[in-house]
């Protein structure tokens, strides 16, 4: 399962990330839970959606302006097609194991929408059923060790412990001027680790990554009051049609909440007052709105 840590990542966690977050602490006030008060609450009546919040694949931020304010719908790419592709994978073969369906690859296989992702070939499902197969593997292979370490605990209990993730589980972030029907990727509930997947054909690691999962982080604290001090980015590439897992743990610092407060603030200005940003001196190439842009 690609939220499984490994030997090392359990080791940042217990004795790095942990003792930081107790040492360090963060202030009430950028907390989720203080979504009425300042710097938190939102300065203008504006749903955005948690990507375009975090996302900065357009410098500017000229596709919230697009979107939100043009209504221009965005082109999908290969390397977003795949993005959804392998995001679907991960989720459908974690519920497939938890609801004890035991589905066949082939059969979800023919079951995923073309019309939502047109460039599906014979490569993308190479890479998709590589995840799949991972993900129910890893799944059986801890659960399979849990249920020897406790010989007397229900199927039930075996579970909530072996696999304690919530995949994609929707909430809403209107507390905080998101959309009211968010869905992160994974929150390890008996960890409090919120997890945001990447998917790259070889692994590309930014900064402004870490700003999902902190914003995933304040909408769960908005909604459950409840501390969430951990992030994690997880990489997935490929060698040779294997998968390969990097993950980047880290504390869900002051810094970053503010960072991310900055970011949603001036999308929310830009739509609010529907002011073009312009273009960016350099554009990605494999930007949705390339086309309209240029």
């Amino acid at each position: 399962m690609v939220y499984f840590l490994n030997e090392v990542d359990r080791k940042v966690l217990l004795n790095k990330l942990l003792p930081l977050a107790r040492e360090v602490g963060i202030s009430a006030e950028l907390r989720g839970w203080s979504w009425s008060q300042e710097p938190i609450k939102p300065l203008y009546d504006v749903r955005m959606p948690m990507y375009l919040v975090s996302s900065k694949y357009c410098p500017t931020g000229r596709d919230s302006y697009l979107q939100l304010v043009k209504g221009v719908k965005p082109k999908m790419n290969y390397k977003i097609g795949l993005g959804k592709l392998i995001h679907g994978a991960i989720s459908d073969s974690f519920l497939s194991f938890l609801e004890r369906k035991e589905l066949p690859f082939e059969v979800w296989w023919t079951k995923v929408r073309r019309e939502e992702i047109p460039m599906l070939d014979e490569k993308m499902k190479g890479l998709a059923e590589s995840i799949w197969n991972y993900v129910h593997i890893s799944c059986k292979v801890e659960y399979e060790n849990h249920r020897m370490q406790q010989p007397y605990a229900t199927d039930r209990d075996i579970m909530a412990t072996a696999v304690p993730f919530l995949i994609e589980h929707k909430v809403t972030g209107e507390l905080l001027g998101l959309s009211g029907l968010l869905s992160p990727d994974c929150y390890d509930y008996l960890r409090k680790i919120i997890f945001d997947v990447k998917v790259h054909e070889s692994s590309e690691m930014e900064a402004w990554h870490r700003l999902y999962a902190t914003g995933y982080a304040l909408v769960l604290e908005s909604i459950y009051e409840t501390p969430i001090d951990v992030g994690c980015t997880v990489y997935i590439s490929w060698r040779a049609k294997t998968p390969h897992i990097k993950r980047d743990l880290f504390f869900i610092n002051e810094d970053l909440r503010r960072w991310w407060i900055e970011e949603r603030d001036l999308k929310m200005e830009i739509v609010a007052q529907k002011k073009d940003p312009g273009t960016p001196n350099i554009c990605p190439g494999e930007c949705i709105y390339w086309d309209y842009c240029h």
